[in-house]
């Protein structure tokens, strides 16, 4: 709900999504209502198609059965020359910030405007350099990525997300590959964009200290079911099993290590919730881990050195040699495929 009591109109409305590759069904019958102007996390343990239902929300993967509506269009059903004008809504962040790694910071976020627009140079400009400001990169656009840390490659990956100023932004897993310091400060980024532009954010992780500090909605995705969507006051104040389980990281309840080993998981044979017999232990670890929470603030408007600094100053490491685990000698994200950006989905014979 928000802030003044009322719910928030719908910006993607899910309605009965089911999917399967082959024999494997990834999730069936899901639904539910994205809010406009929030931030949903989509929340759940690893394998179980997060990341594809952003792919699907996207239209790049089609469901078995169910709709997707956005602005009065269903997206399984649209052509690909419909698809192309409905993705201009969307802008995002990859797993690994996906730069070219043989660009700098800057002709990378250059690179949508360039590709899918008509714009000169100077308005260009002007564009990207307000967009390095808002992420905190300021002093950093002649750099290139395997110059920088991993914070800052998603930093960029989020300006070069921002630069067509998109109503709808995905962030896949945008905690995948850093450290809690960094990854504390760039949810506060997030949070602090999403209320300075309005826009509606939608985060893919399993991470329960980022999802805390961004999410205004939470949807829970295990054993190939939504079990629970709400306000994030409701999920963590539910009484599910799982969700519970999940969000305490307890190891005892519904979740299993594999899937086969779950139980009970959509509550309706009405198991116990996880660690009943355990309240005073977790709420002494909670009373712990908020003692020892990481004080972040975002960074928007800052140079790159301010930023690096601040982040330093709150514990992150220092980056041995500017490159991360996820990345080849080159600074090419591994397992990133250039068609992934350079995909025009008709957008030249758009233009012409």
């Amino acid at each position: 709900m928000g802030s003044n009591g009322d719910t928030p109109d719908t910006e993607i409305g899910v309605k009965e999504l089911t999917k399967t590759f082959g024999s494997q069904t990834v999730w069936e019958d899901m639904t539910c209502d994205i809010p406009k102007g929030k931030i949903t996390v989509m929340l759940g343990p690893s394998g179980t198609g997060k990341s594809v239902f952003l792919k699907h929300v996207m239209g790049l993967l089609k469901p078995d059965h169910g709709e997707i509506w956005i602005d009065n269009k269903n997206i399984p059903s649209l052509s690909e020359r419909e698809l192309y004008k409905v993705r201009r809504k969307f802008g995002v962040l990859f797993q690994d910030g996906a730069l070219f790694g043989s660009m700098s910071v800057y002709d990378n976020c250059a690179f949508p405007l360039r590709e899918h627009t008509k714009k000169g140079e100077k308005e260009i400009k002007k564009i990207v350099m307000e967009k390095l400001e808002m992420v905190g990169l300021q002093g950093a656009e002649k750099k290139l990525p395997g110059e920088i840390s991993g914070g800052m490659k998603k930093r960029a990956g989020l300006a070069r997300a921002l630069v067509l100023d998109p109503e709808i932004v995905m962030f896949d897993e945008p905690d995948s590959g850093l450290d809690p310091v960094r990854c504390a400060f760039l949810s506060e980024l997030i949070r602090d964009l999403n209320q300075q532009l309005g826009m509606t954010s939608v985060v893919v992780t399993h991470d329960i200290s980022t999802t805390r500090r961004v999410a205004d909605y939470i949807g829970m995705i295990a054993k190939q079911h939504l079990v629970k969507f709400g306000t994030a006051k409701e999920m963590f104040e539910s009484d599910n099993a799982v969700v519970r389980q999940f969000l305490a990281g307890d190891t005892d309840g519904p979740i299993g290590m594999a899937e086969e080993k779950d139980e009970d998981i959509l509550g309706e044979g009405g198991g116990e919730l996880p660690g009943k017999g355990k309240e005073k232990e977790k709420k002494e670890r909670k009373q712990d881990e908020d003692g020892d929470e990481i004080k972040a603030r975002s960074s928007r408007g800052m140079r790159a050195e301010d930023t690096e600094e601040m982040e330093r100053s709150a514990g992150a490491p220092e980056d041995e040699d500017g490159q991360s685990a996820s990345e080849d000698g080159n600074g090419h994200s591994k397992g990133f495929s250039l068609e992934q950006m350079l995909r025009e989905e008709g957008g030249r014979e758009e233009q012409a």
